[in-house]
């Protein structure tokens, strides 16, 4: 793909980086969200993937480094910019966390009320719109508790785009799923993604269900980029850390085994 046809980045992650205190989680991290395209963080538990996401949401703040939302720094931003760019954005969290007490409408509509001045008549109506994206207008009126975990992932999805926004991120989406929920959900995220014409950035650890997804793969470890492209370009990878991971090895870089004594060290010791 030449320069003329590369997709400008909706999100730039430029020299970022974070920590707890003395704990660096991310270390001049570098790396773009292509608008328009799903893009995938990957790599070992830990690794800093759901914290690139709160990162861009602006829950937490870099200690240097830029990451930019269409060219704006989140990072310096005051509250009335803040909300204001979060606005443009979805966020799916890795179990739904849908309003329990609210119907499965009235946890759709709750973002429209929240930041529209709409009438309760054209609420209904995105509402009814946003639920049949999902397959899920039938359900409008069951509570949380009376519907799936796969329905109740694809309602808190309706709800990400309740507001049109220009970036959905998504935090382990397929996590505790069974094989067709899934599938759907894959699918859902894919279809959704081409037909509103947004970015998406989705976390996940299912290497299959999201390289079948995903235009562009970002793999994080030690605090930075260990290797990103397409997940073809991924799959053919001589590198050992992305080798393993990809292909789901129990030993290499990650090893298998935490440090210890050598066996004989372990097994030959005597009390004194």
């Amino acid at each position: 793909m030449n320069a003329s046809t590369t997709p400008t980045p909706l999100v730039e992650l430029r020299d970022l980086t974070f920590g707890y205190g003395d704990r660096v989680i991310l270390k001049n991290l570098s790396f773009n969200v292509p608008r328009g395209q799903v893009t995938a963080l990957m790599g070992v538990s830990g690794g800093g993937k759901t914290t690139v996401l709160r990162l861009i949401g602006g829950q937490i703040r870099a200690s240097a480094g830029q990451l930019l939302f269409d060219g704006d720094d989140i990072t310096p931003m005051g509250q009335a910019e803040l909300y204001a760019a979060r606005r443009r954005m979805g966020m799916l969290f890795q179990f739904g966390a849908l309003f329990t007490d609210m119907s499965v409408f009235d946890n759709v509509a709750f973002p429209l009320r929240e930041h529209t001045r709409l009438s309760e008549d054209l609420i209904r109506d995105i509402v009814l719109m946003k639920l049949d994206a999902v397959g899920l207008r039938g359900a409008r009126d069951l509570k949380p508790s009376e519907i799936s975990g796969g329905m109740s992932r694809r309602v808190a999805l309706a709800r990400a785009i309740a507001l049109d926004p220009d970036l959905i991120m998504y935090d382990e989406p397929f996590a505790g799923l069974d094989p067709i929920s899934l599938g759907t959900a894959a699918r859902l995220i894919r279809r959704l993604n081409d037909s509103l014409g947004i970015t998406s950035v989705v976390v996940s650890h299912d290497v299959n269900e999201t390289f079948e997804i995903a235009d562009h793969v970002v793999i994080l470890a030690n605090g930075g980029v260990a290797g990103q492209g397409t997940p073809a370009a991924l799959r053919a990878s001589t590198d050992p850390l992305i080798h393993q991971f990809v292909h789901a090895l129990s030993d290499g870089p990650v090893p298998f085994h935490y440090p210890a004594p050598t066996a004989v060290q372990d097994y030959d010791r005597r009390p004194a």
